[in-house]
């Protein structure tokens, strides 16, 4: 038998209890702080083992013979046998504790996600402003891609990259108003690194995508508001902290236009200091 585990014929702990068991083999316990784990798993293989049809022992009451410094030879587990029962013992042991762990991690995250997006669903967290398009171009490796130059009150325009090509043509683009979301992360759009969004209304088989619209008079680089009670909101969270706390995914899902394609927060107006923001007509919308 011992021929037969070097040649890796046993893939577990499992199939070597299915063996008639030895009464010369003996495994020290590598931890004693281990010592309840391995009782409970071997107890689970020893009922494997009757159930497959192998004779009974008094030895089934056992995981392992215990330990008893009777021999150098059998403390140390020499031989290939014992070595691989240790072996196997040990990689089925943290096999099992892990899988425990991460089920309980992946229960405490999903028990608490709702809480947590409820909290954080603030828009003030959000950096969102009005921005006019000074450039406008093809991407030149996606064809589904704008690349944009946004002017948002900043010292030099953002490059953000759209994925507005099949919705609104180039010159339609030119000189363009929009809403932009400007305290993401950058993220790299088929090469080019884009820095913010710009906020658009669609429907939901998303076949129909139109931008946010600002009234026309609204100033450059103006942060948007949501009510009037909005005026006063506090400042926008940093780029690093929006993604940590996943602010934008709690808040993206409240953000829709009603019945007059006004852009709303649950019933918060989306407000600039001339008025509110609009889609073009898509009413009762997404907005992303």
């Amino acid at each position: 038998h011992a021929t037969d585990i070097n040649n890796n014929k046993f893939k577990s702990l499992k199939d070597l209890f299915l063996l008639e068991p030895y009464p010369n083999i003996l495994i020290p316990y590598p931890k004693s702080s281990t010592r309840a784990v391995l009782l409970e798993m071997s107890a689970h293989l020893n009922v494997a083992r009757r159930g497959a049809g192998a004779r009974r022992s008094v030895r089934d009451a056992l995981p392992f013979t215990p330990y008893r410094p009777f021999s150098a030879a059998r403390v140390t587990g020499t031989t290939p046998h014992a070595r691989a029962i240790f072996a196997l013992r040990l990689q089925e042991q943290r096999a099992q504790y892990s899988a425990i762990c991460n089920a309980a991690a992946s229960a405490t995250e999903s028990a608490a996600a709702p809480a947590a997006s409820d909290a954080a669903a603030d828009p003030a967290t959000m950096d969102i402003r009005v921005g006019k398009i000074v450039k406008c171009e093809q991407h030149p490796d996606a064809e589904s891609l704008y690349v944009e130059q946004i002017d948002v009150g900043e010292s030099e325009p953002r490059t953000i990259v759209s994925g507005l090509v099949k919705f609104v043509s180039l010159e339609a683009m030119q000189d363009r108003k929009v809403i932009v979301l400007c305290n993401l992360k950058p993220r790299n759009m088929r090469g080019i690194k884009s820095n913010g969004m710009v906020l658009c209304a669609s429907n939901d088989a998303h076949d129909a995508v139109e931008p946010l619209a600002p009234p026309a008079d609204a100033p450059v680089g103006e942060r948007v508001y949501f009510g009037e009670e909005g005026k006063n909101q506090a400042a926008p969270a940093e780029p690093n902290r929006v993604q940590k706390k996943k602010y934008w995914e709690a808040v993206q899902p409240l953000l829709k236009t009603d019945g007059e394609a006004t852009a709303r927060f649950r019933d918060a107006v989306m407000l600039t200091s001339t008025g509110p923001v609009r889609a073009a007509n898509l009413k009762n919308a997404n907005i992303a």
